[in-house]
């Protein structure tokens, strides 16, 4: 194993990066695509329609579209009436509003009587940016994970995003869906199969397994190749749902490379790397590393330099590859 400078590691990496359309945009989209097949599809929204994207959803449908105003709680219990009536109602809001300001009305009025809710949650993570600490999602998936039936979707890019709402709207039971603010790299064709609590390997590996979900699927491809110039074998698995986590191909990953790096937008507890970790523990223990945001909250700051300050690159998940071999028997 040779190591590199972090300029050659840049150099090596021959990876192509296709920009696609945030996973926002991909969710607002599919979402008025549901509402043409399915009339018992409505949405709601706490006043940010525009960023969202449900307000494509409230341009075609106005008449099953719902602005609930900046009251995430009680759009959450709207959401939770018109399921109870027989719709499938999707409730967007910001990740970071919806699942601190309305915990409270997911945890009694959703998860406890299981209602056919769908909970959109965008701008999550720290790549919206500039908007700051108050707006950045960094516990949203640990939140979710919490309340009993959900099911946990964090889409890689817009083709993924597309499969996985028509997937939760196709799901009956509550879902709780993470998209993002800036545009997301191209990883899949179209051609794949998405299945909800079933991970998608997108690259074979015999030394190292890294599994991640949102932006930093793409930041574990490039992990990859920077890896394989030194000689290491990597694996990618897309966890794109958290809950139910797919527990046969973390046990698999554990046997076939013998060690784990888990990747994730969001704070080391409560996310990838704890649900990872539980799994592994419990059935086929062996050397894990985690990158995701430590016990923080992140500055202002534009979409690279928080992820490059908060550790959450490529670099980093090669360092933590590197690190985790060191410990493998």
């Amino acid at each position: 194993m040779n190591a590199k400078s972090p300029s050659e590691m840049k150099s090596a990496v021959q990876r192509e990066k296709k920009l696609g359309l945030a996973t926002r945009d991909a969710y607002g989209q599919v979402l008025v695509e549901l509402g043409k097949a399915d009339p018992r599809i409505v949405a709601v929204d706490a006043d940010l329609s525009k960023s969202t994207k449900s307000g494509l959803f409230g341009k075609a449908f106005p008449d099953r579209f719902f602005n609930c105003g900046i009251a995430e709680a009680n759009m959450v219990s709207v959401a939770a009436g018109l399921a109870s009536c027989g719709k499938i109602p999707f409730a967007s809001s910001f990740a970071s509003f919806l699942l601190c300001k309305s915990f409270d009305q997911l945890r009694m009025s959703v998860a406890n009587p299981s209602l056919n809710v769908k909970i959109v949650g965008s701008h999550g993570g720290i790549s919206l940016g500039e908007d700051g600490a108050s707006q950045q999602s960094v516990e949203d998936f640990a939140l979710a994970c919490a309340l009993p039936k959900f099911t946990v979707l964090s889409p890689a890019d817009e083709i993924s995003c597309r499969a996985l709402v028509r997937l939760a709207a196709e799901h009956v039971g509550p879902v709780y869906i993470r998209t993002g603010r800036p545009k997301a790299p191209i990883l899949y064709t179209g051609s794949e199969h998405f299945q909800l609590g079933r991970a998608n390997k997108i690259v074979a590996g015999e030394d190292v397994t890294i599994i991640a979900n949102g932006l930093l699927v793409w930041e574990a491809l490039v992990a990859s190749d920077i890896c394989r110039e030194r000689g290491i074998s990597v694996a990618v698995l897309d966890l794109h749902t958290l809950k139910p986590i797919d527990e046969a191909a973390v046990i698999a990953a554990a046997e076939e490379t013998g060690a784990i790096v888990t990747a994730e937008e969001h704070l080391l507890s409560g996310g990838v790397a704890s649900r990872v970790a539980q799994v592994v523990a419990e059935h086929h223990p062996v050397p894990m590393a985690s990158v995701g945001i430590a016990d923080t909250y992140a500055e202002s700051g534009t979409p690279t330099e928080l992820m490059e300050k908060y550790g959450l690159t490529a670099k980093h998940i090669v360092q933590a590859v590197e690190s985790v071999l060191k410990r493998k028997k």
